[in-house]
């Protein structure tokens, strides 16, 4: 199929399905899947879930994350019409579910998958507890704090900052289009999900957004994982500055109340955070909560 026929046709309706079930984001509704080009040969698809990133091109196919297992079999389809190249790999942005369940789908397809140290250890760890082994296709391929692959003319590096959302939250950057995929490390303007079981830190959080910004130029398009508005999964530098000041006035917000004497409970009863009223949709409890743990283990701490 050729390019401009595939951008046209890609975006199919398939109706709304439903809630997602036993799924950490589970407000998310499973919508009509849609595949958009952003610059070169790179895109991204959404359905369920979180956002995934491709990249086509003459040497063949890359895919980060890969969703649920019916979207991840939607996006394989919709490749394949595109390209006859064969699929080099998938990347994992982190080992959540709605990142990484649709990875079964590219077993046989793909000769490796890749993701950072602990992801792979997060994964592990889940599938056991779930007993849910034999439904997941888990990485073969870790690295501590970069990688570089090429596909073709595109050069792919991988980076890994520090605890953010989870231990284990890479970035991709395809270098010649010059995007980056970081994964849940931004929630555009909703609520994020903070897993502290998975290693995440609030605090490291803000460091490793400082550390993106620094590290990517001003011309930068960056994927995000989840959006308030489903339409708004890419952006810029600015978006990343809006979430950090998120995160920072979470932490503070939630010191002040804990100053205050506030049980958690009391703290729970907040409905927006102060300095930060863009951040909406369902959720803010586990925000509110994973604050006051942190606090709370800094304050243990001898």
């Amino acid at each position: 199929m050729e390019r401009r026929q595939f951008i046209r046709t890609a975006g199919l309706s398939l109706g709304l399905l439903g809630l997602l079930q036993n799924n950490a984001y589970s407000e998310f509704f499973k919508r009509a899947y849609n595949l958009r080009l952003l610059r070169r040969n790179v895109g991204i698809f959404t359905e369920q879930g979180g956002t995934i990133a491709w990249l086509v091109n003459k040497e063949g196919i890359v895919v980060v994350d890969s969703q649920f297992p019916e979207p991840a079999g939607h996006l394989i389809s919709e490749l394949k019409k595109q390209s006859e190249k064969p699929f080099k790999c998938l990347i994992n942005t982190h080992h959540h579910g709605d990142h990484t369940s649709g990875n079964i789908a590219f077993k046989g397809l793909v000769s490796e998958v890749i993701a950072h140290d602990n992801a792979l250890k997060n994964l592990k760890r889940v599938a056991e507890e779930q007993k849910t082994e034999d439904k997941m296709l888990f990485p073969s391929k870790t690295f501590k704090d970069d990688m570089d692959l090429r596909v073709g003319d595109e050069n792919i590096k991988l980076y890994y900052f520090g605890p953010g959302h989870t231990n284990g939250d890479a970035l991709i950057h395809f270098t010649e289009a010059n995007i980056i995929h970081v994964g849940d490390l931004v929630f555009n303007r909703r609520f994020p999900f903070i897993d502290r079981p998975g290693g995440a830190s609030i605090r490291s959080w803000i460091k490793v957004l400082d550390r993106t910004l620094k590290t990517f130029d001003k011309d930068a398009l960056y994927v995000f994982g989840h959006a308030l508005n489903p339409e708004k999964v890419t952006g810029d530098a600015d978006d990343l500055k809006a979430f950090q000041n998120y995160l920072s006035r979470l932490l503070v917000h939630v010191e002040s109340e804990i100053k205050a004497g506030k049980s958690l409970e009391e703290i729970l009863k907040t409905k927006v955070i102060p300095g930060a009223i863009q951040w909406q949709g369902a959720g803010i409890e586990r925000s509110l909560t994973a604050a006051y743990e942190e606090l709370s283990a800094d304050v243990s701490k001898p």
